[in-house]
């Protein structure tokens, strides 16, 4: 896909066109669900632009998974799946590494720790946002069960990374003070 113009004005009466050719209004149910995935990518490239090499190189390919589940959700029917099944298991192994540098958790924690930790924590966020609109879209229009999955783990993903960064810095992770 080559986009040449930016500004189309065909989205001006508050259509646009899907992948497939085919015209919906903007609070279409798809749509909604890409500007969730596009609001996640953006919050996982500013908490990437802070982070070391190997976790900001883990990061961009993730930010290009979601270009890819985004091109699957812009074409109803999609027949040949742009996330690959692979995808899922590369974040299940960067969670398990993650995983076996950490602590124990011993009650919730309270987001922030470390400007990047704070970063990566409202991109978690806005990833379980976008995974409960994929929910509803896939409730009426069937979705890849590799994409629910793929955000799914995205987000324990980027809730480990987060820590693991916090802890890296030297910041400190602030339990939930449960007040009795």
């Amino acid at each position: 896909m080559r986009i040449t113009k930016v500004t189309t004005k065909t989205g001006d009466q508050g259509y646009t066109t899907l992948g497939d050719g085919s015209h919906v209004s903007k609070d279409n149910l798809r749509i909604h669900c890409l500007g969730s995935i596009d609001e996640l990518n953006a919050s996982i490239g500013f908490a990437r632009v802070t982070l070391s090499e190997n976790h900001a190189a883990d990061l961009e390919s993730i930010q290009n998974d979601l270009f890819n589940i985004g091109g699957e959700i812009s074409i109803p029917a999609v027949e040949k799946p742009l996330l690959h099944k692979d995808r899922v298991d590369f974040l299940e192994k960067r969670i398990k590494s993650i995983n076996k540098q950490l602590l124990p958790l011993e009650e919730f924690i309270i987001p922030g720790g470390s400007e990047t930790g704070a970063r990566l924590h409202v991109a978690r966020s806005i990833c379980r946002r976008a995974e409960l609109d994929l929910v509803s879209l896939n409730n009426t229009e069937k979705l890849s069960t590799d994409i629910l999955k793929y955000v799914n783990r995205l987000s324990d993903y980027l809730f480990v990374l987060a820590r693991l960064v916090i802890d890296i810095s030297g910041g400190k992770e602030t339990q939930w003070n449960r007040r009795d």
